[in-house]
């Protein structure tokens, strides 16, 4: 019940029929007893509970897709083929690790683990997820009372035959282990990896097309119908999932096409919940039906209201700070409704106007700043703007904001070179491996793009010609198509 609860219907289906199917192969943990063994884990990592962090939210929910792929195949009937599979998880949990997987902590202070899947039942899978996160596996331990120790958890009636070396040297037949063994000591490559999975990729790519064009074709016919400015989606759903909220819409702007007269020019953004957000786009949760979506539109013109507001107040900080330009990251910050913006701003406005602070006006003009309330300290970003929490003592901004002053220009030139030279080698790229689509998530940086396009450039790819490519941090197939490869990839 309390699984039921916790997580969505579409991740509890998965695991419901991946757990059930494993139960079948393995006598030493219950479906039920895997449930509550993976609990820790889906509380640490899962994109729900990342809702104001869209870059690690973005990584968790693709490393999680990955995975229930690898548990998928760990189920399959007679399959033995095993790749490990290197995961990446941001863990909301802060307390020290130390196990020996590689670690990092993103901005938002999550911890980044990173490790490999490599075992071949479910037992011992869900030992190495919760030991490589950090997370007890005493209860795992207790569940599985058969079993004292992890190794002695591998030495069940149903274990697989081990064979002398001499069988395979006689038979010709592949050594598992052995295999396992030297994938593990060879690091996937883009070549090889392409050569695995490209037609894998090709064929879901074919069998999306339809619904391809339908999209495109929806969104050009929505947003000419409403003038709207654009429409996106802040996470990476399917191309059938889009195709249905866009029919949703439609039927909205066929039923109360009264309600829809204050769109024109903005952007909607199909999203977790519905509102607008601190950057001024229209957002429709997708849990949401027609009634709440209604509301919304009805309310923009008090949503408006606030946005000017919203921009005045920014003024006056920017006023009280030397004329440096307060803005909103859309990819680098939290989602953040307008409303929830304007109290952060508004907070920290009230700090500023009783301290004081002896900026001279305009001495700051061409700067930029953004806001964060989970900081502590102030900092400056590679990309040049200043990066300055809510509750910071004004004494230690001055300080700081002075002393990177220069600094700060000179990240913003480099940015808007940077911007240039990442659009040019995504064109040149786009057009040498004659790709249908190259983009990148949201979290890699122009940096790392320019880097991983320079390095594409030098290789000979026909694998990518007519392919959707995506420039992440890790290697996959998704669901329509879209071949997803590190930035750092390896030849």
């Amino acid at each position: 019940n309390f699984f039921n609860l916790t997580f969505p219907s579409d991740l509890r289906l998965c695991l419901d029929k991946i757990l059930l199917h494993c139960i079948l192969q393995s006598r030493t943990l219950s479906v039920a007893d895997a449930i509550n063994a993976l609990r820790p884990f889906y509380f640490a990592v899962h994109p729900d509970f990342f809702g104001q962090h869209p870059k690690e939210r973005e990584v968790n929910e693709n490393s999680l897709k990955r995975l229930n792929g690898y548990l998928e195949n760990l189920q399959k009937p007679g399959f033995r083929s095993f790749k490990p599979t290197q995961l990446t998880f941001y863990v909301r949990e802060r307390e020290p690790n130390s196990s020996n997987v590689q670690e990092s902590f993103s901005a938002s202070g999550f911890r980044a683990v990173s490790f490999t899947l490599h075992t071949r039942d479910l037992l011992s899978t869900v030992l190495d997820i919760l030991n490589s996160c950090s997370l007890s596996t005493e209860h795992v331990q207790s569940l599985n009372g058969n079993c004292q120790s992890h190794k002695e958890a591998k030495s069940t009636v149903n274990r697989p035959i081990k064979w002398d070396k001499t069988y395979y040297s006689f038979t010709g037949f592949k050594d598992p282990e052995e295999e396992l063994e030297q994938a593990q000591r060879v690091e996937t490559t883009l070549l090889s990896w392409l050569d695995d999975n490209a037609a894998t990729a090709v064929k879901k790519l074919k069998k999306s097309l339809p619904l391809r064009k339908e999209l495109e074709r929806l969104k050009i016919e929505l947003s000419h119908e409403l003038q709207l400015s654009d429409i996106r989606w802040q996470r990476s759903w399917g191309i059938a999932h889009r195709c249905s909220q866009l029919h949703s819409l439609g039927r909205l702007v066929q039923q109360r096409p009264e309600i829809l007269e204050n769109v024109k020019g903005r952007t909607v953004v199909f999203t977790d919940r519905s509102g607008m957000s601190a950057a001024g786009h229209i957002m429709l949760g997708t849990m949401d039906v027609h009634h709440h979506w209604t509301k919304i539109f009805e309310r923009l013109p008090n949503y408006y209201k606030l946005q000017k507001r919203l921009l005045l107040l920014e003024d006056r900080i920017s006023q009280l700070l030397g004329g440096i330009q307060v803005i909103y990251i859309e990819e680098l910050q939290p989602l953040l409704t307008l409303e929830e913006y304007f109290e952060t701003l508004n907070s920290f406005y009230n700090k500023l106007r009783d301290s004081r602070l002896p900026f001279h006006p305009r001495s700051l003009r061409g700067l930029q700043m953004i806001l964060e309330s989970d900081r502590y300290a102030p900092s400056l970003h590679e990309l040049g703007h200043f990066v300055i929490p809510t509750i910071c003592d004004p004494a230690a901004l001055q300080w700081f904001i002075f002393a990177k002053a220069q600094e700060a220009r000179e990240n913003l030139k480099r940015k808007e070179e940077m911007i240039l030279t990442e659009k040019e080698l995504i064109n040149i790229s786009t057009e040498r491996f004659s790709l249908d689509r190259l983009y990148k998530e949201p979290s890699v940086s122009s940096a790392q793009m320019i880097d991983c396009c320079k390095r594409l450039l030098e290789e000979s790819l026909p694998y990518l010609e007519g392919m959707h490519l995506c420039i992440s941090h890790f290697y996959s197939v998704l669901q329509d198509g879209d071949l997803c490869i590190p930035w750092n990839w390896k030849n």
